[in-house]
Protein backbone atom coordinates (compact mmCIF):
# COMPACT_ATOMS: atom_id res chain seq x y z
CA UNK A 1 0.00 0.00 0.00
CA UNK A 2 1.53 3.71 -1.08
CA UNK A 3 2.43 5.74 1.88
CA UNK A 4 0.58 8.68 2.32
CA UNK A 5 2.84 11.05 4.33
CA UNK A 6 4.97 14.20 3.30
CA UNK A 7 7.95 15.81 4.71
CA UNK A 8 8.88 19.39 3.33
CA UNK A 9 12.14 17.12 2.37
CA UNK A 10 10.20 14.57 0.46
CA UNK A 11 8.30 17.49 -1.35
CA UNK A 12 11.13 18.40 -2.96
CA UNK A 13 12.41 14.98 -4.23
CA UNK A 14 8.48 13.69 -4.89
CA UNK A 15 8.41 16.88 -7.52
CA UNK A 16 11.99 16.19 -9.71
CA UNK A 17 12.12 17.66 -12.90
CA UNK A 18 10.89 15.25 -15.53
CA UNK A 19 10.65 17.59 -18.79
CA UNK A 20 13.37 19.47 -21.09
CA UNK A 21 11.98 22.99 -21.17
CA UNK A 22 14.60 23.75 -24.36
CA UNK A 23 12.67 26.92 -26.24
CA UNK A 24 14.66 26.91 -29.25
CA UNK A 25 13.59 27.75 -32.01
CA UNK A 26 13.41 24.25 -33.58
CA UNK A 27 11.61 23.19 -30.56
CA UNK A 28 9.02 26.04 -31.21
CA UNK A 29 8.35 25.05 -35.52
CA UNK A 30 8.04 21.39 -34.59
CA UNK A 31 4.68 19.29 -34.08
CA UNK A 32 4.85 18.14 -30.68
CA UNK A 33 5.13 14.01 -30.55
CA UNK A 34 4.96 13.58 -26.87
CA UNK A 35 2.74 15.02 -24.12
CA UNK A 36 4.96 17.31 -21.93
CA UNK A 37 3.53 18.98 -18.45
CA UNK A 38 5.50 21.45 -16.90
CA UNK A 39 4.03 21.27 -14.17
CA UNK A 40 6.41 19.40 -11.84
CA UNK A 41 9.09 21.95 -13.03
CA UNK A 42 7.32 24.89 -12.18
CA UNK A 43 6.46 23.68 -8.60
CA UNK A 44 10.43 22.51 -8.31
CA UNK A 45 11.30 26.42 -9.35
CA UNK A 46 8.44 27.61 -6.80
CA UNK A 47 9.44 25.92 -4.15
CA UNK A 48 13.07 26.95 -4.47
CA UNK A 49 12.46 30.75 -4.42
CA UNK A 50 9.48 30.42 -1.56
CA UNK A 51 10.82 28.08 1.01
CA UNK A 52 7.33 28.60 2.90
CA UNK A 53 5.42 26.86 -0.11
CA UNK A 54 6.99 23.21 1.11
CA UNK A 55 5.29 24.10 4.47
CA UNK A 56 1.70 25.04 3.09
CA UNK A 57 1.88 22.28 0.59
CA UNK A 58 2.31 19.61 3.45
CA UNK A 59 -0.45 21.48 6.04
CA UNK A 60 -2.84 20.63 3.13
CA UNK A 61 -1.08 17.21 2.96
CA UNK A 62 -2.11 16.88 5.93
CA UNK A 63 -5.58 18.18 6.08
CA UNK A 64 -6.36 16.19 2.98
CA UNK A 65 -5.44 13.11 4.85
CA UNK A 66 -7.13 14.02 7.75
CA UNK A 67 -10.55 14.09 5.63
CA UNK A 68 -9.93 11.04 3.88
CA UNK A 69 -9.61 8.98 7.08
CA UNK A 70 -12.59 11.42 8.87
CA UNK A 71 -14.70 11.10 4.96
CA UNK A 72 -15.15 14.75 5.62
CA UNK A 73 -15.49 15.43 1.87
CA UNK A 74 -17.72 17.43 0.16
CA UNK A 75 -21.49 16.57 0.46
CA UNK A 76 -22.93 18.35 -2.30
CA UNK A 77 -22.44 19.61 -5.88
CA UNK A 78 -18.83 21.98 -6.77
CA UNK A 79 -19.37 24.31 -9.51
CA UNK A 80 -16.39 26.00 -11.10
CA UNK A 81 -16.95 29.48 -12.20
CA UNK A 82 -13.94 29.95 -15.05
CA UNK A 83 -12.27 32.62 -16.23
CA UNK A 84 -9.98 32.15 -19.69
CA UNK A 85 -7.62 34.79 -20.62
CA UNK A 86 -6.70 34.30 -23.70
CA UNK A 87 -3.03 35.96 -25.17
CA UNK A 88 -2.48 36.00 -29.37
CA UNK A 89 0.08 37.18 -31.79
CA UNK A 90 -1.95 35.66 -34.41
CA UNK A 91 -5.59 34.92 -35.46
CA UNK A 92 -4.81 31.06 -34.64
CA UNK A 93 -3.73 32.06 -31.32
CA UNK A 94 -6.97 33.91 -30.97
CA UNK A 95 -9.22 31.01 -30.51
CA UNK A 96 -12.78 31.69 -30.57
CA UNK A 97 -15.38 31.69 -28.25
CA UNK A 98 -17.07 28.17 -29.65
CA UNK A 99 -13.69 26.82 -29.30
CA UNK A 100 -13.40 27.73 -25.73
CA UNK A 101 -16.53 26.64 -24.71
CA UNK A 102 -15.67 22.97 -26.25
CA UNK A 103 -13.06 22.82 -23.65
CA UNK A 104 -15.56 24.07 -20.99
CA UNK A 105 -17.66 21.33 -22.27
CA UNK A 106 -15.23 18.59 -22.03
CA UNK A 107 -14.20 19.52 -18.68
CA UNK A 108 -18.16 18.68 -17.60
CA UNK A 109 -17.68 15.73 -19.38
CA UNK A 110 -14.54 14.00 -17.76
CA UNK A 111 -15.02 15.19 -14.57
CA UNK A 112 -19.03 13.65 -14.53
CA UNK A 113 -18.17 10.45 -16.26
CA UNK A 114 -20.40 11.15 -19.15
CA UNK A 115 -17.41 11.29 -21.93
CA UNK A 116 -18.41 8.73 -24.08
CA UNK A 117 -14.89 6.95 -24.07
CA UNK A 118 -15.25 6.46 -20.10
CA UNK A 119 -17.37 3.01 -21.44
CA UNK A 120 -13.98 2.00 -22.44
CA UNK A 121 -12.57 1.42 -19.14
CA UNK A 122 -11.46 -1.85 -18.56
CA UNK A 123 -13.32 -4.32 -15.94
CA UNK A 124 -10.30 -4.39 -13.64
CA UNK A 125 -10.60 -1.59 -13.20
CA UNK A 126 -14.53 -0.46 -13.27
CA UNK A 127 -15.11 -0.75 -9.52
CA UNK A 128 -13.17 2.26 -9.27
CA UNK A 129 -13.90 4.39 -12.15
CA UNK A 130 -15.04 7.80 -10.72
CA UNK A 131 -17.70 10.52 -11.47
CA UNK A 132 -15.75 13.22 -9.74
CA UNK A 133 -19.11 15.00 -10.08
CA UNK A 134 -17.20 18.40 -10.29
CA UNK A 135 -19.00 21.05 -13.05
CA UNK A 136 -18.03 23.97 -14.61
CA UNK A 137 -19.39 27.19 -15.59
CA UNK A 138 -17.41 29.67 -18.78
CA UNK A 139 -18.30 33.33 -16.64
CA UNK A 140 -15.66 35.46 -18.58
CA UNK A 141 -13.37 35.45 -21.90
CA UNK A 142 -10.40 38.14 -21.52
CA UNK A 143 -8.78 38.94 -24.64
CA UNK A 144 -5.29 40.62 -25.49
CA UNK A 145 -2.94 41.29 -28.46
CA UNK A 146 0.33 40.36 -27.84
CA UNK A 147 3.74 40.95 -29.91
CA UNK A 148 5.10 37.84 -27.97
CA UNK A 149 6.06 34.50 -29.67
CA UNK A 150 6.13 32.48 -26.77
CA UNK A 151 5.69 32.69 -23.08
CA UNK A 152 7.74 30.30 -21.23
CA UNK A 153 6.42 28.82 -17.87
CA UNK A 154 7.60 31.34 -15.28
CA UNK A 155 4.03 32.53 -15.21
CA UNK A 156 4.83 36.36 -17.33
CA UNK A 157 1.54 35.65 -19.08
CA UNK A 158 -0.25 35.85 -16.26
CA UNK A 159 1.45 38.95 -15.06
CA UNK A 160 -0.43 42.52 -16.53
CA UNK A 161 2.80 44.51 -16.17
CA UNK A 162 4.72 42.46 -18.29
CA UNK A 163 2.25 42.00 -21.08
CA UNK A 164 0.22 39.50 -19.53
CA UNK A 165 -3.29 38.92 -18.13
CA UNK A 166 -3.88 38.82 -14.30
CA UNK A 167 -5.92 36.44 -12.46
CA UNK A 168 -9.81 37.40 -12.08
CA UNK A 169 -10.65 36.87 -8.70
CA UNK A 170 -8.41 33.75 -7.98
CA UNK A 171 -9.85 32.71 -4.91
CA UNK A 172 -13.39 32.45 -6.27
CA UNK A 173 -12.56 31.63 -10.42
CA UNK A 174 -10.50 29.30 -12.02
CA UNK A 175 -8.26 31.22 -14.40
CA UNK A 176 -6.78 29.63 -17.67
CA UNK A 177 -4.77 31.57 -19.82
CA UNK A 178 -4.64 30.52 -23.46
CA UNK A 179 -1.34 31.01 -25.24
CA UNK A 180 1.63 29.54 -27.02
CA UNK A 181 3.77 28.33 -24.48
CA UNK A 182 6.48 27.19 -26.36
CA UNK A 183 9.20 24.37 -25.32
CA UNK A 184 6.84 21.95 -26.49
CA UNK A 185 4.99 22.24 -23.39
CA UNK A 186 0.84 21.61 -23.60
CA UNK A 187 0.34 22.91 -20.29
CA UNK A 188 0.88 23.49 -16.81
CA UNK A 189 -1.07 24.07 -13.72
CA UNK A 190 0.12 25.25 -10.17
CA UNK A 191 -1.05 22.89 -7.13
CA UNK A 192 -3.17 24.36 -4.01
CA UNK A 193 -1.01 25.99 -1.85
CA UNK A 194 1.04 28.70 -4.34
CA UNK A 195 0.34 32.30 -4.68
CA UNK A 196 -2.84 33.54 -5.55
CA UNK A 197 -1.95 36.27 -7.91
CA UNK A 198 -0.76 32.79 -10.22
CA UNK A 199 -3.18 30.56 -8.98
CA UNK A 200 -4.65 28.60 -12.37
CA UNK A 201 -3.70 26.50 -15.19
CA UNK A 202 -1.61 27.91 -18.60
CA UNK A 203 -2.60 26.05 -21.81
CA UNK A 204 -1.15 26.11 -25.28
CA UNK A 205 -3.69 27.72 -28.03
CA UNK A 206 -3.12 24.52 -30.13
CA UNK A 207 -4.35 22.61 -27.92
CA UNK A 208 -7.31 23.85 -25.67
CA UNK A 209 -10.94 22.89 -26.39
CA UNK A 210 -11.57 20.56 -29.91
CA UNK A 211 -8.71 21.99 -31.26
CA UNK A 212 -9.26 20.28 -34.88
CA UNK A 213 -7.14 17.56 -36.62
CA UNK A 214 -4.28 19.27 -37.31
CA UNK A 215 -3.32 19.41 -33.26
CA UNK A 216 -3.80 15.32 -33.39
CA UNK A 217 -2.93 13.68 -30.78
CA UNK A 218 -4.00 16.26 -28.28
CA UNK A 219 -6.50 17.90 -30.10
CA UNK A 220 -9.50 16.46 -27.86
CA UNK A 221 -9.70 18.67 -24.77
CA UNK A 222 -8.00 16.65 -22.64
CA UNK A 223 -4.78 18.44 -21.63
CA UNK A 224 -7.16 20.67 -19.48
CA UNK A 225 -8.77 17.76 -17.86
CA UNK A 226 -5.36 16.53 -17.01
CA UNK A 227 -4.42 20.06 -16.04
CA UNK A 228 -7.48 20.79 -13.93
CA UNK A 229 -6.38 17.39 -11.99
CA UNK A 230 -3.25 19.04 -10.91
CA UNK A 231 -4.75 22.29 -9.92
CA UNK A 232 -7.43 20.22 -7.89
CA UNK A 233 -4.17 18.47 -6.06
CA UNK A 234 -3.91 15.18 -8.31
CA UNK A 235 0.24 14.30 -9.46
CA UNK A 236 0.99 12.56 -12.16
CA UNK A 237 0.26 8.46 -12.17
CA UNK A 238 3.39 7.59 -11.72
CA UNK A 239 4.53 9.98 -8.63
CA UNK A 240 7.09 11.81 -10.82
CA UNK A 241 9.93 8.98 -9.43
CA UNK A 242 10.39 5.91 -10.92
CA UNK A 243 7.45 3.30 -9.27
CA UNK A 244 6.74 6.56 -7.43
CA UNK A 245 3.97 8.07 -4.82
CA UNK A 246 0.53 9.96 -6.72
CA UNK A 247 -0.90 9.97 -3.16
CA UNK A 248 -3.99 7.84 -4.42
CA UNK A 249 -4.23 4.13 -2.99
CA UNK A 250 -6.42 2.81 -5.55
CA UNK A 251 -4.40 3.53 -8.90
CA UNK A 252 -1.99 1.07 -9.63
CA UNK A 253 1.93 1.98 -8.79
CA UNK A 254 3.45 2.72 -12.27
CA UNK A 255 6.66 2.70 -13.33
CA UNK A 256 7.34 6.17 -15.40
CA UNK A 257 5.14 8.15 -18.29
CA UNK A 258 3.27 6.33 -20.77
CA UNK A 259 3.02 7.71 -23.99
CA UNK A 260 0.38 7.25 -27.14
CA UNK A 261 -2.43 4.84 -26.45
CA UNK A 262 -0.96 1.68 -24.63
CA UNK A 263 -2.65 -1.60 -25.46
CA UNK A 264 -4.30 -2.98 -22.44
CA UNK A 265 -3.56 -4.74 -20.51
CA UNK A 266 -0.37 -3.08 -20.12
CA UNK A 267 2.24 -4.96 -17.50
CA UNK A 268 3.87 -3.06 -14.61
CA UNK A 269 7.53 -3.71 -14.09
CA UNK A 270 7.42 -2.34 -10.87
CA UNK A 271 6.82 -5.38 -8.19
CA UNK A 272 4.25 -7.37 -7.41
CA UNK A 273 3.51 -7.57 -11.29
CA UNK A 274 0.12 -5.83 -11.82
CA UNK A 275 -1.57 -4.08 -15.09
CA UNK A 276 -0.68 0.14 -15.12
CA UNK A 277 -3.48 2.68 -15.35
CA UNK A 278 -2.60 4.20 -18.91
CA UNK A 279 -5.96 5.81 -19.49
CA UNK A 280 -5.88 7.78 -16.54
CA UNK A 281 -6.46 11.30 -17.27
CA UNK A 282 -3.21 11.73 -14.87
CA UNK A 283 -0.82 9.56 -17.58
CA UNK A 284 0.93 11.58 -20.47
CA UNK A 285 -1.10 9.53 -23.11
CA UNK A 286 -2.57 10.76 -26.05
CA UNK A 287 -6.10 12.74 -25.46
CA UNK A 288 -7.95 9.57 -27.29
CA UNK A 289 -6.01 7.27 -24.76
CA UNK A 290 -7.07 9.00 -21.39
CA UNK A 291 -10.84 9.05 -20.44
CA UNK A 292 -10.77 8.27 -16.30
CA UNK A 293 -10.28 9.60 -12.95
CA UNK A 294 -10.89 6.85 -9.36
CA UNK A 295 -12.97 7.58 -6.55
CA UNK A 296 -9.49 7.71 -4.62
CA UNK A 297 -8.86 10.87 -6.87
CA UNK A 298 -12.08 12.16 -6.79
CA UNK A 299 -11.80 12.21 -2.90
CA UNK A 300 -7.94 13.89 -2.90
CA UNK A 301 -9.95 16.65 -4.72
CA UNK A 302 -13.15 16.90 -2.97
CA UNK A 303 -10.99 17.50 -0.07
CA UNK A 304 -10.38 20.63 -1.44
CA UNK A 305 -13.51 22.55 -0.98
CA UNK A 306 -14.84 21.69 2.93
CA UNK A 307 -14.43 24.37 5.50
CA UNK A 308 -10.98 24.54 5.79
CA UNK A 309 -9.46 23.23 2.45
CA UNK A 310 -7.21 25.05 0.17
CA UNK A 311 -10.04 26.03 -2.18
CA UNK A 312 -12.97 25.93 0.37
CA UNK A 313 -13.51 29.30 -1.20
CA UNK A 314 -15.15 28.52 -4.13
CA UNK A 315 -17.55 26.83 -1.78
CA UNK A 316 -20.79 24.91 -2.65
Amino acid sequence: MKKLILSAVAVLMLFSCQNDQNESSNELTNAVTQRKCATQDVLEAQLKADPTLAIRMNQIEAFTQNALLTKRLVNGKVVIPVVVNVLYRTAAENISDAQIQSQIDVLNKDFTATNPDFANTPAEFAGVAANVGITFELVKINRKSTTKSSWGTNDVMKNAKRGGIAATSPTTNLNLWVCTIGGGILGYAQFPGGSSSTDGVAIDSKYFGLSGTANYPYNLGRTASHEVGHWMNLRHIWGDASCGNDLVSDTPVAKTANYGVPVYPHVSTCLPAHNEMTMNYMDYTDDRGMFMFTNGQKSRMSALFVSGGARASFGI
